[in-house]
């Protein structure tokens, strides 16, 4: 049956003509690798400046000591964070999100003032690419030499000079998933298990995969993280406005282009200041043309400003025919205002009052935090009961934390009811950044106060902390 319909369906498809090369359109064009040149400058110093600052700031931070600990470690097995002095638990979580919103904001101020700098100076896609590129220079050479070794064949040559940048690369990865994870298991520790080859599997998993996943990106990848899988690159145009500061190519300056002699004045033949050199492409590390106008796949790293502006003093031109500047500048010069002005507008303004307010109030939230947590939970065992000495009996479990890193005793009182007492243990000892559990055991003489439920409060009190904490719950007397 099957086959029937399938020689019946072939019988009324009809046959097409065969597309010539001519007709035939490729939905898809492959992406040519990108081959950057080496360049000096004012803002090529500036990118090797943050590079080493932020790498700095990543690779030692693990290796901090506070105390008799690290100093920040996110210890998810322990469920505790540390940050040099505060300890933070998953009941803390509200201030990560004062974190994410302060970041998120802090972001989109920067992006509606100066664009994108944040991606070509600090992002660590960038800045490991340039880490992994000077590597790349320091094996193979630069770009004409990177060139051509690639498209020699294989060779004893192109071999070993291959062989030895990876495994560069791939060192380096491995030492920054080590590093990574330090900032989750404490790093000394890590080391040590390291050293004696006793790392465990999850362990051993997320070095790999960090390790790995630096060495893809940086190695690979490259500009088509920045192009394609980055999401900022995409929504970054919505914080964006004629005043935003932007790599920009002063057109009017610069066209007509065209190559000439270095002694040819450009007003002489009715030339503009660019040369077409393209050194401006060969020195971008996303491999666009800057002369084509602002694309959302500029990063803002400044490199071709280095580089035309290299060109500009061999020609004896002026400098900045490509630079920092603002759409509004760039098109109507004559309209250019104060950098003060082009600040103090109100996107700007939006931004820096939210920034402010939120960022005020994880710092008054931090500052009136106590220094411990108290939690009152009723046992569900038994609700209540008679004693043998005619009294009514509620049995509940307090959880203390104890936020400090030094070990506290905490005094506990219950009022609300005439006549309630706390029976056994009310003050209670907490270990140094920890939470521990305590049953207490709360009794009223029968005949007190009528049946049902009726509202108490415990009242925690740190002896030497002079703080404390006061949780409401319910007093149950049976019928």
């Amino acid at each position: 049956m099957l086959r029937s319909e399938l020689k019946r369906s072939k019988k009324i498809i009809p046959i097409l003509p065969q597309a010539s090369e001519e007709q035939y359109v490729s939905l898809y064009a492959s992406q040519s690798k990108v081959y950057p040149r080496a360049i000096a400058g004012y803002f090529k110093n500036w990118r090797w400046a943050m590079i080493w600052l932020t790498q700095c700031i990543f690779y030692l931070v693990p290796w901090l000591s506070w105390g008799n600990r690290q100093a920040v470690l996110f210890d998810i097995t322990a469920h505790k964070f540390y940050l040099f002095g505060l300890v933070l638990f998953p009941q803390d979580l509200i201030y990560l999100a004062f974190i994410l919103i302060i970041s998120a904001m802090a972001l989109f101020l920067f992006t509606a003032v100066a664009g994108r700098l944040w991606c070509g100076f600090s992002c660590p896609q960038s800045v490991y690419t340039e880490i992994f590129l000077w590597i790349e220079r320091k094996v193979e050479g630069d770009r004409l030499a990177r060139m051509r070794l690639d498209s020699q064949p294989i060779g004893v040559h192109k071999l070993s000079k291959k062989l030895s940048k990876h495994a560069i690369w791939i060192s380096f990865s491995m030492w920054t998933g080590f590093t990574f994870l330090g900032y989750f298991s404490p790093i000394r520790d890590l080391m040590q298990h390291i050293v004696v080859f006793n790392l465990s599997g999850w362990e051993t998993f997320w070095i790999c995969f960090y390790g790995f996943a630096t060495y893809g990106n940086a190695g690979f990848l490259r500009e088509q993280v920045c192009k394609y899988m980055c999401p900022y690159a995409r929504f970054q145009s919505a914080m964006f406005d004629d005043n935003t500061l932007i790599v920009a190519y002063d057109e009017q300056r610069g066209e007509p282009r065209s190559g000439r002699s270095r002694h040819v004045k450009a007003e002489a033949v009715g030339l503009g200041d660019c040369i077409d050199c393209k050194m401006c492409v060969q020195v971008c590390p996303v491999g666009i043309d800057i002369r084509d106008g602002l694309q959302y796949e500029c990063i803002s790293c400044g490199l071709c400003i280095d580089a035309c502006n290299d060109i500009m003093d061999k020609m004896e031109y002026p400098r900045n025919l490509i630079r920092f500047s603002t759409k509004t500048d760039m098109e109507q010069p004559q309209l250019s205002t104060s950098i003060l002005r082009k600040v103090l507008r109100p996107r700007v303004l939006i931004y820096s009052a939210i920034l402010l307010v939120v960022s005020i109030g994880l710092v008054v939230s931090l500052a009136v935090r106590t220094p411990f947590k108290v939690d009152v939970v009723r046992d569900r065992g038994v609700m209540a009961r008679f004693t043998s000495d005619g009294h009514i009996e509620n049995v509940y479990r307090l959880q203390i934390t104890n936020t400090t890193e030094s070990a506290h005793d905490y005094k506990i009182t219950v009022d609300g009811i005439e006549q309630l007492s706390v029976i056994g243990q009310s003050t209670v000892k907490v270990n140094p950044a920890s939470e521990q559990m305590f049953p207490i055991s709360l009794q009223l003489p029968d005949g007190k106060i009528t049946s049902g439920t009726h509202p108490i409060r415990f009242t925690i009190k740190a002896t030497y902390l002079h703080a404390l904490v006061v949780e409401e719950s319910m007093f149950y007397v049976p019928r």
